[in-house]
């Protein structure tokens, strides 16, 4: 996971897959954007950005609210979704 984390471009492509296998598997877009909120949180806690993008999207982050939060993981469901 951790090359993962190296490379944007990767890091969305990565993303891109799990959202489209979470889809085949027949969760919901509500369920999704709620486990990309898991997820987010989970890096914000555990993981230091390896690169500029994924800094920027950590200091947005860490300013967001809840509601704020959850926006931003619907939007990265939405470009994973994009790139997938």
């Amino acid at each position: 996971m951790s090359t993962v984390l190296k490379n944007f471009d990767t890091w969305k492509n990565f993303l891109g897959e799990r959202v489209k296998n979470a889809e085949q598997a027949g969760l919901s877009e509500e369920v999704i954007a709620n486990l990309a909120y898991e997820i987010g949180d989970f890096l914000d806690e555990k993981v230091d950005p390896q690169n500029a993008s994924n800094r920027v999207l950590k200091e947005i982050w860490d300013v967001g609210d809840e509601a704020e939060r959850k926006t931003i993981a619907r939007l990265m469901v939405k470009l994973a979704k994009k790139n997938a």
